[in-house]
């Protein structure tokens, strides 16, 4: 018997990287995932397969974040999948993973690009939610994906950044708001982690690999699993007496 049998978990972004590691281990633990994907069908039906192929229940659920109706988008297609695949509806789990990460000092960042990303960081989570709670069972669990980069400072995602933190806001007042319901609300920090976002600087290049190494106390890269593992122990009944609460996941970078 898995922690989270008879549980439905929604993650966002959950086709590739962390959200893939994510919707997995959820699945593993027995809750029926929805994998959001935004543009990739592919990657989501890979990530689909191997939580079959691994004895759990999933399907994807397509919405570009971001953009004008998105957050109607996703909820109508996960309303309708999640009745197809025996489900009661409703929600207990939702993991807000999907997020971008322009690069650039702040004499380098657009208008445009700053719209861009606190409109799929920040609004579409927020929205998510809000639109999200009729759904959502008492007792449920909300896990926003934040970032090491909120105490660390990193002046090349400065803008990036500034969601993140406004992430961690949204998660404390959030978990005040909904603790009457018995709702807890946290958010997981990462830190350097080998995703396909970070593919193009990290990998293959091996005094980029040390360096980033060499920020984690633990001296060694992240990997997805490092942080899916903390999302579904704040996900399971373990963790129910935290709330309000940024757990660092970056392997003590910078301690």
């Amino acid at each position: 018997m898995g922690s989270l049998n008879g549980k439905t978990a929604l993650v966002t972004g959950g086709s590739r990287g962390i959200g893939r590691a994510t919707a997995e281990r959820l699945a593993g633990e027995g809750a029926l995932v929805a994998v959001h994907y935004g543009r990739n069908e592919t990657a989501a039906q890979e990530t689909v397969a191997a939580v079959r192929a691994a004895g759990g229940a999933a399907f994807a659920v397509r919405a570009e974040l971001g953009v004008r109706g998105d957050v109607e988008t996703l909820w109508s297609e996960f309303d309708r999948m999640v009745l197809d695949h025996g489900d009661r509806g409703g929600l207990d789990i939702l993991v807000n993973n999907a997020g971008i990460t322009p690069r650039g000092q702040i004499e380098e960042t657009t208008p445009e690009a700053f719209e861009e990303v606190f409109a799929v960081n920040v609004r579409a989570p927020f929205f998510l939610v809000q639109q999200g709670l009729k759904r959502l069972r008492d007792g449920g669990r909300i896990i926003n994906v934040s970032s090491g980069a909120t105490r660390i400072a990193l002046t090349d995602i400065i803008a990036y950044s500034m969601t993140k933190g406004a992430v961690d806001t949204f998660t404390l007042t959030l978990a005040k708001a909904l603790g009457g319901r018995g709702v807890t609300v946290n958010s997981v920090a990462p830190g350097i982690v080998d995703t396909d976002m970070n593919a193009a600087w990290l990998r293959g290049d091996e005094d980029a690999e040390r360096s980033a190494a060499e920020l984690s106390a633990l001296g060694r890269v992240g990997r997805p699993e490092d942080v899916a593992d903390v999302v579904a122990f704040l996900a399971s009944d373990d963790a129910r007496w935290v709330t309000g609460q940024v757990v660092d996941a970056t392997g003590g970078s910078q301690l």
